[in-house]
């Protein structure tokens, strides 16, 4: 624990009078494994960490992402919303990617359940694989939807890189997930 306001009265006071959805402005100090540091414009110095701000790597972009680095450099300029203030380690946790429109809303409104796809398979997990429809857009096929007969594993089927034909058969808005079969985009299309 940092202390409570009478060790950084400032800088509590500062976090403090922050609101959620509040858009704060800085410069990206410090990209760790867990998230990225941003000196902010309008603040106080943190008694520790190399900024104020901090942003975790979920926060950092819509896409699914390896790293940080895939985002945001050192010494670029960001403005990210205020998320909360995390009284324990005393700092503004921000997203930068409610600044900007997510892929898969603009996604959900042009497509329907039903609706044939073409995509690229990404990754190859034990009960299904990733097909990426669209930019920043992905979706599951379960490994029972993968093909009309029953199969051990998706490496019986497809290899990541394999172009395929998928139906949309659920579109999850709110969990902003996306299910695919490719059994029933057609009977001759294996």
């Amino acid at each position: 624990m940092m202390g409570g306001p009478s060790e950084n009265p400032e800088l509590w006071a500062f976090l403090e009078s922050l609101h959620c959805g509040e858009l704060l402005s800085g410069t990206v100090t410090a990209i760790e494994r867990f998230g990225v540091f941003v000196a902010l414009d309008h603040g106080p110095d943190h008694p520790v960490f190399p900024g104020v701000g901090f942003i975790t790597i979920p926060e950092l972009s819509w896409r699914r992402i390896e790293a940080a680095f895939d985002v945001v450099q050192v010494g670029q300029r960001v403005s990210a919303e205020f998320l909360q203030f995390d009284t324990w380690n005393l700092e503004a946790r921000l997203s930068l990617r409610a600044t900007q429109p997510d892929p898969f809303q603009a996604f959900a409104d042009r497509t329907a359940v039903g609706q044939k796809l073409h995509g690229r398979v990404t990754k190859l997990v034990p009960f299904g694989v990733f097909v990426q429809v669209a930019d920043g857009i992905e979706g599951l096929v379960h490994l029972r939807e993968l093909t009309s007969t029953s199969v051990e594993s998706p490496s019986d089927v497809v290899q990541a890189g394999d172009e395929v034909t998928v139906v949309v058969t659920a579109i999850d808005r709110e969990r902003r997930r996306l299910v695919l079969s490719r059994r029933q985009s057609s009977s001759d299309d294996r």
